[in-house]
């Protein structure tokens, strides 16, 4: 039966959505007035290559068997949906119309998956022994996540590399690197099954025959999602210099023993809190993808064209490293500049 699932975000959202419709399931996405005109008269277009494959195909969500529409915050109806997907920015949560939706979410008691980078608040509260109290300086506006009950939310590790090419409409996204969806499963065993049959439908899928690569793997562990803090902390955070923006691929090939070094400092805290060695990425296989990583990541795009606020999963990381007594100069550093380079925004 097809599920009915309501994403917050049109641009990053519009892959998992690409991947849900594919699978025959039904898919609202929350969004500005002018995206939501826009994909609901034209659709989604993803672009994506298959393995084998030399010329990326496009997958028009017209072309689906599951249906998407799009609408604004204040349209949308958390109590029709079957799961809710968080698929935003942190900091766009805190906008007037946003917040409003997140207090009727939490209201519903849906099932929430965040596909974000920055875990929300609700799920960190899962992890045990983590005073996230101490936790809430990293958040633009830690109340929005107030109402929530923790047993709802859970986390999705956003691997998969997409953004929208500024040449092309709002409704479009461009896949670079096609890897996989982590989801760790939820509280309730219920939720869980939802994630689970999702993975099964899109596991499914074919495009003339052929696999379609961007998966949905969902793990009982809580903390495999946490692979992805030592590829934040090694590529993405460090492509925001004093001098301006570089390449994933040059923040870390620039000095491959410190970027070594800060991935295995990252992989070791994750340990303590929870996580499985098994489930971390080794750091040969993360080099090796970072060779294709040939723009500045998504953080250090915002901070240099102004933007007040990020995701902060880098001074997130450094205070529950605090918590466990453990401190990484390099890592510090990197908090100084990107603190710095924020404060200078706000103040511009």
């Amino acid at each position: 039966m097809a599920k009915e699932i309501l994403i917050l975000g049109a641009s990053y959202g519009s892959l998992l959505s690409s991947k849900l419709l594919m699978a025959g399931h039904n898919v609202t996405l929350v969004c500005l007035p002018e995206e939501a005109e826009l994909i609901n008269r034209e659709g989604t277009f993803v672009r994506i290559t298959l393995r084998g494959e030399n010329e990326p195909r496009i997958v028009a969500s017209k072309e689906q068997t599951g249906n998407v529409s799009a609408c604004t915050p204040g349209e949308a109806d958390p109590a029709k949906f079957d799961l809710i997907g968080l698929a935003m920015q942190e900091p766009q949560y805190g906008a007037d119309s946003v917040r409003d939706l997140l207090a009727r979410i939490a209201a519903a008691k849906k099932p929430c998956l965040s596909v974000m980078n920055m875990p929300p608040l609700p799920y960190l509260q899962r992890i045990p022994d983590l005073n996230t109290k101490l936790l809430e300086p990293c958040f633009t506006d830690p109340s929005v996540w107030d109402g929530f009950d923790p047993d709802l939310v859970s986390l999705c590790s956003p691997d998969p590399q997409a953004y929208r090419p500024p040449e092309e409409m709002l409704n479009f996204l461009h896949v670079g690197l096609p890897t996989n969806f982590k989801a760790a499963a939820f509280a309730d065993d219920a939720h869980t099954q939802i994630l689970r049959d999702l993975e099964a439908d899109i596991a499914a899928i074919r495009l003339d025959g052929k696999d379609v690569p961007v998966k949905l793997r969902v793990h009982e562990s809580l903390f495999v999602p946490l692979a992805k803090w030592s590829m934040l902390l090694t590529g993405n955070y460090r492509a925001i210099t004093v001098d301006g923006p570089r390449s994933i691929r040059d923040a870390v090939h620039s000095d491959l023993d410190l970027s070594r070094e800060i991935y295995h400092w990252v992989d070791a805290l994750a340990r303590d809190i929870g996580a499985d060695p098994a489930d971390q990425v080794p750091f040969e296989k993360y080099a090796n993808a970072a060779l294709g990583l040939l723009n500045p990541s998504s953080a250090a795009r915002a901070i240099f064209a102004g933007a007040p606020n990020i995701e902060r999963v880098d001074k997130l990381v450094q205070l529950i490293a605090k918590q466990h007594g453990k401190t990484s100069q390099a890592v510090d550093d990197n908090v100084v500049i990107v603190d710095e380079k924020l404060a200078e925004n706000r103040k511009a």
